[in-house]
């Protein structure tokens, strides 16, 4: 059993452990607050470009653009299909970046031929050790999502697709369901999907509802608005992701301070027991020297 100054010096080392992870915490809470604000204040803009596109595909379904173009005459097995993957710049987030990666791999093994655009540092450094080519990483871009930064992320992606460089887009985040539930989830960002902007289910399509004017055209409409869209989309998930990683992190640490208390608990009591052993020790000593003395003057 180790002595009252070896566990003493412990308990200092995990009390400087727990300012550190209740730091941490209250950091990552003021990060998570700060986020939230400003995906809400952002939101309506980026659903009225979706109703947008709803209404214009609502109202020409038969419109041709190369952003809804799945490309039907490549086989699945030959499609170029891009993935932008969004981890964290550093860990201490539970299984934040863990399960990002697994959903990666998930599509990776599925065949054809993936291309990563990796959002964080830990994505770039976890595919380079795994010998996983990457496209294109963006630095500085996770720990402060922003539109510019989304911006630069749809004009690389929409020119790869436009060129025929790709032939499907993906974006793989972390999406905060709760405040104790974080899940990786992968959508589809182009071609887009008209499923995603069809007339809602209750409305019959040769009533009137409203007339809407295009100019010039509908497909010029489609051609200024999709980037923007995508752009929000991207935008959106970049702080969902950065959402889930500050909670991923307030957890982790709460949990680590709680592991910490708990273990200044048990050595606690260890050091209370080693230090009355002592002290009964020193006072044992004490009583037989006092012994010995009284039997060596009756000498």
């Amino acid at each position: 059993m180790a002595n009252a100054r070896e566990i003493q010096s412990r308990m200092n080392s995990i009390k400087s452990t727990m300012k550190i992870t209740n730091a941490m915490y209250t950091i990552s809470s003021s990060k998570l607050k700060k986020a939230r604000k400003n995906l809400t204040d952002t939101e309506p803009y980026f659903y009225a470009l979706q109703r947008t596109i709803s209404r214009i595909v609502r109202h020409t379904p038969e419109i041709e653009d190369p952003y809804f173009d799945t490309r039907p005459q490549i086989k699945p097995e030959d499609k170029k299909i891009g993935y932008i993957v969004v981890t964290a710049d550093k860990g201490l987030a539970g299984a934040y970046n863990h399960n990002v990666f697994k959903m990666v791999q998930e599509q990776i093994d599925k065949g054809g031929n993936p291309m990563l655009f990796v959002v964080g540092e830990l994505g770039q450094q976890y595919f380079v050790r795994k010998g996983i080519p990457v496209e294109q990483d963006f630095r500085y871009t996770v720990q402060n999502p922003n539109m510019s930064r989304a911006r630069i992320i749809e004009e690389k992606i929409v020119d790869y697709f436009l060129s025929g460089k790709l032939d499907e887009v993906y974006m793989i985040y972390t999406r905060m369901v709760n405040a104790m539930k974080m899940e990786a989830e992968i959508t589809q960002l182009l071609p887009l999907p008209k499923s995603n902007f069809s007339v809602p289910q209750g409305i019959p399509i040769d009533i009137h509802l409203e007339e809407i004017t295009m100019k010039p055209s509908p497909k010029a409409v489609i051609d200024a608005i999709v980037p923007n869209y995508i752009a929000g989309f991207i935008y959106g998930g970049l702080v969902e992701s950065y959402s889930s990683e500050q909670n991923s992190r307030m957890m982790a640490m709460q949990a680590a301070t709680k592991s910490a208390q708990d273990m200044l608990d048990e050595l606690a009591i260890t050091y209370n027991r080693v230090r009355q052993a002592a002290i009964t020790q020193e006072i044992t000593e004490v009583i037989s020297g006092a012994k010995a003395q009284k039997k060596k003057k009756k000498k």
